[in-house]
C-alpha cells in the first residue's frame, strides 16, 4: 500500500502512522497505570495488615536469600561472570576475595539502609528485627 503512493503522499502517511503509534502508547500507558496504582494499593494494604513479627522475619529471609553467605559457589559464579565480561584474565585469589568481601559488604549496606527505613516506619518492628537477627 505504501510503494503505490508518489513521494509527498508516502511522507504523509508515514507522519499519519507515526501520530497513530504514538496515540496508541499513549492509551496504553494510561492503562497500565491504572492497573499499578491498583497493583500498589493492593500491596501496600497486604503488608499494613501484617504484623511486626511478620515483616520482620520476611526482611531477614529475603536479604539471607539474596545474599547470604551460605552460597559462596553462587557468589563465585556470579563475580566470574562479571568478572570477565569486563574483560579480566580470570583470577582464582581475586575471585576469592571479591566473594569473600563482596557479600559481606553488601549485606552491611542492605541492612543499614532496611534499618534507616524501619526506624521511620515502625519502631518495634526495628526492636523485633534485631532481637530475631541476633
Amino acid at each position: 500500500m505504501i510503494k503505490e503512493y508518489p513521494g509527498t503522499h508516502l511522507e504523509k502517511l508515514r507522519i499519519g502512522i507515526y501520530n497513530e503509534t504514538i496515540q496508541l502508547i499513549k492509551m496504553h500507558n494510561e492503562d497500565c497505570n491504572e492497573e499499578l496504582v491498583i497493583l500498589n494499593y493492593w500491596v501496600q494494604e497486604f503488608l499494613y495488615n501484617l504484623s511486626d513479627t511478620i515483616k520482620a522475619f520476611s526482611i531477614l529471609l529475603v536479604t539471607d536469600l539474596c545474599i547470604g553467605f551460605h552460597s559462596p559457589h553462587g557468589w563465585e559464579l556470579m563475580i566470574g561472570s562479571v568478572y570477565k565480561d569486563f574483560g579480566f584474565a580470570h583470577n582464582d585469589q581475586i575471585i576469592s576475595g571479591l566473594v569473600s568481601t563482596f557479600p559481606v559488604i553488601l549485606d552491611t549496606i542492605l541492612k543499614y539502609l532496611i534499618f534507616r527505613y524501619l526506624n521511620r516506619v515502625s519502631p518495634s518492628l526495628v526492636v523485633i528485627y534485631h532481637s530475631m537477627n541476633d
